[in-house]
């Protein structure tokens, strides 16, 4: 061994052994070194590099998605289908003290251009205190045989729970499903059902607009954000053959197939990301139409949007603990689709992680750690991370607004990294929440977002 060390020795230039000579092994003792003196500023620096590589593979991500939506093929095979023999459908309204918009969404209904024997319309409404059940009753007198009111008066809270009870009331293999503040338009029913005359396809969701988008600052970013997460993110996936989202509120399902695999779930604040994964996992497919626009009520308050993000959140990250491994051990599913389902159901992990990583990098910056953050951080990494990683969610709004003709909402930008501040701690503690309550099996609390609407009479 000596004899071979000054061989190397004495043949490498100025006499310095080829082991020093390795970049790789060199690197190696450094690491070596540091981690007998600063074992925590190590551990810190590679959990730092960990969050950065994640943080890139979704910038990576969402910046796909915006240059194939801006400059790829558009995929909608069903777009030319105007006639055919159209199935029975049964319309699902859900509704809790919904006084001030019910009547107009059943009005909405009552004017679709669907034909009238083939299409029931059922109101839910679950437990409401207000004026709801009589408003319903008045509609229900109007047009016997249209529109069908089932009263819930007692049962598990949720719209999942109510939903189950109520698919007693249906008619045919295919439910549409819209909250009460959603306005359909005629011909919005049968975009809806049409993906449905391929056996294949389990659910459907639409595209949802703001309609209360002028009066004030928070309703004009949230209509940045719907048109991001719809008219970017949901028809590139569709385009790419990968996983569209199945939403709640403006969408439908075929009833078999949510029977094949196990029906709704009232235990979980998603169900409509957990019956999305679950079609997936049980060889159904999930269609987006971004022709079939419905318009919603956002919020106007900042306290009732927080509410709203952590039920969202609290929901997704439910059902990411309960279906990730079962998804990503599932050989059925083709790999494009598994990666991208994983993907979708650590989304709302990003900000919990990217709030953990600026902890991090402030306590290594105080800790003089900056040996440790060279070695185990490349400046490669950290300069596309910066590229990427930072603003591909802001990019799809840039995109969608261009798409739809709104260039000139891209002056708000700056407010939108605003509200991504603001959300984060309350995705944070959603995040807490779900993995707490996934083992003291806490009842859930549904938290209703607040109308704004004047009341519509009957």
């Amino acid at each position: 061994m000596q004899a071979m060390d000054f061989r190397l020795a004495k043949w490498a230039p100025g006499g310095v052994s080829l082991w020093a000579l390795s970049p790789g092994l060199a690197r190696a003792q450094d690491m070596t070194v540091l981690w007998q003196q600063r074992p925590i500023s190590v551990l810190l620096a590679m959990a730092l590099g960990l969050i950065a590589l994640v943080m890139l593979v979704y910038g990576i991500r969402q910046t796909l998605f915006s240059v194939q939506r801006m400059w790829g093929v558009q995929r909608y095979p069903y777009a030319g289908i105007e006639q055919a023999q159209w199935p029975q459908v049964t319309v699902f309204i859900a509704a809790h003290n919904e006084e001030k918009v019910i009547a107009d969404s059943m009005r909405s209904l009552l004017q679709t251009d669907y034909p009238a024997e083939r299409i029931r319309v059922v109101v839910v409404n679950d437990r409401s205190t207000d004026q709801t059940a009589a408003i319903v009753d008045a509609c229900v007198n109007k047009h016997p045989g249209r529109i069908v009111a089932f009263h819930r008066s007692g049962g598990k809270p949720g719209k999942a729970a109510a939903l189950q009870d109520a698919m007693c009331h249906a008619v045919g293999d295919i439910a549409l499903i819209f909250d009460a503040d959603y306005t359909p338009g005629p011909g919005l029913v049968r975009q809806l059902v049409t993906p449905f005359l391929d056996p294949e396809v389990g659910a459907v969701m639409g595209r949802v607009v703001p309609r209360n988008v002028s009066t004030n600052l928070l309703t004009r970013m949230l209509d940045m954000e719907r048109a991001a997460g719809y008219q970017v993110d949901q028809q590139a996936r569709m385009n790419l053959h990968a996983v569209p989202q199945y939403g709640g509120t403006v969408g439908g399902v075929r009833i078999s197939a949510v029977q094949a695999v196990g029906g709704w779930r009232d235990d979980v604040l998603a169900e409509d990301t957990d019956i999305t994964i679950r079609l997936l996992i049980g060889g159904w497919k999930t269609v987006y139409n971004n022709e079939a626009a419905c318009y919603e009520e956002v919020p106007e308050e900042w306290s009732v949007r927080l509410r709203q993000v952590h039920r969202w959140a609290k929901g997704h990250n439910q059902v990411l603990l309960r279906h990730a491994w079962t998804l990503a051990a599932c050989r059925s599913v083709s790999l494009r689709e598994r990666l991208d389902g994983l993907l979708l159901l650590n989304i709302f992990l990003m900000q919990p992680l990217l709030l953990l990583g600026w902890v991090i990098a402030v306590g290594l910056y105080y800790m003089n750690a900056a040996e440790a953050l060279t070695l185990f951080i490349p400046s490669a990494l950290l300069v596309v991370y910066s590229a990427l990683g930072g603003f591909s969610a802001f990019l799809q709004m840039v995109y969608a607004l261009r798409i739809d003709g709104q260039s000139r909402r891209i002056r708000l930008l700056p407010w939108q990294l605003l509200s991504f501040v603001v959300c984060m701690p309350v995705v944070s503690s959603a995040l807490w929440a779900s993995v707490s309550e996934r083992f003291t099996k806490k009842e859930l609390v549904w938290n209703k977002t607040t109308r704004y609407a004047k009341q519509v009479p009957a």
